[in-house]
C-alpha cells in the first residue's frame, strides 16, 4: 500500500483536556439523584438540575425524565469554593466549605420563591471536584446537554443586583417563572412569557428530534 494512502489515526490521550472533562461528566452521571436541595455537604464542584413536573413547555424534557429516569438536566452548573477569586485555585490553597451545597439551596430557593413550579418536582446530581477541573467539567456537561435554562432561558443563576442595581433588564427565566422579589424591581423583559414558553417548545422539539 502506498504511503499516502496509508490512514493515520489519532492517539487516544487520557490528559487532553476535552477526555478529562468526559470523565469528570461521565462520573457525575453516576452519582444517585438526589432531591433538591440534599442535605448539607462539604465540597465544591459541579451539579446538575432535573425537573419532572406538570409545565407544559417543558413535557418533551420530563418525558425523558419521568421514572427516575433523569437523562436530561434542565440546568447544568458549577461552585468553586469562596476563596477562589483570590487566587490559589487547584493549589489545595482554598477551602472549599459548602461552596456545592450552599449553591444548590441557592437554586432550591429561586424554584421555591416561583407561581409556576414545584420544588418537589427537581432533583440534583452534583460531584466533588479538585477545584482546577471544575469549570472544565462544568463546560463540558452544558456541550453535552445542551440544557434549556442554560441555552434558552438566561437568569436562572443570577443573583440580587443590590440597591441602586435594579436599572437592568428582567432576566428571561424570570418572565416565564415569576416570583423572584428582587427580579420584579427590573426593568420589563424583552419577551412576553406566550413568547418565551414558545422559544422553549420549539427548542426542546428540535433538540429531541436531531
Amino acid at each position: 500500500m502506498a504511503k499516502e494512502n496509508t490512514p493515520v489515526l489519532k492517539p487516544f490521550n487520557p490528559l487532553d483536556k476535552r477526555n478529562l472533562g468526559e470523565s469528570i461528566a461521565d462520573a457525575l452521571l453516576e452519582t444517585e439523584p438526589r432531591p433538591l436541595p440534599p442535605e448539607p455537604f462539604i465540597g465544591a464542584g459541579v451539579y446538575a438540575l432535573y425537573y419532572t413536573g406538570p409545565f407544559s413547555p417543558y413535557e418533551r424534557l420530563v418525558g425523558v425524565n419521568r421514572d427516575g429516569q433523569f437523562r436530561c438536566p434542565i440546568y447544568v452548573g458549577k461552585a468553586v469554593p469562596s476563596g477562589a477569586r483570590k487566587g490559589g485555585l487547584g493549589l489545595d490553597e482554598v477551602e472549599h466549605g459548602l461552596a456545592l451545597y450552599k449553591r444548590l439551596s441557592e437554586h432550591a430557593e429561586s424554584i421555591a420563591a416561583v407561581s409556576n413550579l414545584e420544588l418537589s418536582d427537581f432533583h440534583c446530581r452534583f460531584l466533588v471536584v479538585d477545584d482546577i477541573w471544575i469549570p472544565l467539567a462544568e463546560s463540558m456537561l452544558i456541550e453535552r446537554f445542551k440544557p434549556v435554562w442554560n441555552r434558552v432561558l438566561d437568569g436562572f443563576g443570577n443573583h440580587d443586583p443590590g440597591k441602586g442595581r435594579y436599572n437592568g433588564m428582567m432576566p428571561q427565566w424570570d418572565c416565564l417563572h415569576p416570583g423572584r422579589v428582587w427580579a420584579e424591581r427590573l426593568q420589563p423583559c424583552s419577551y412576553t412569557a406566550t413568547q418565551l414558553e414558545q422559544r422553549v417548545a420549539d427548542y426542546l422539539y428540535n433538540f429531541f428530534n436531531i
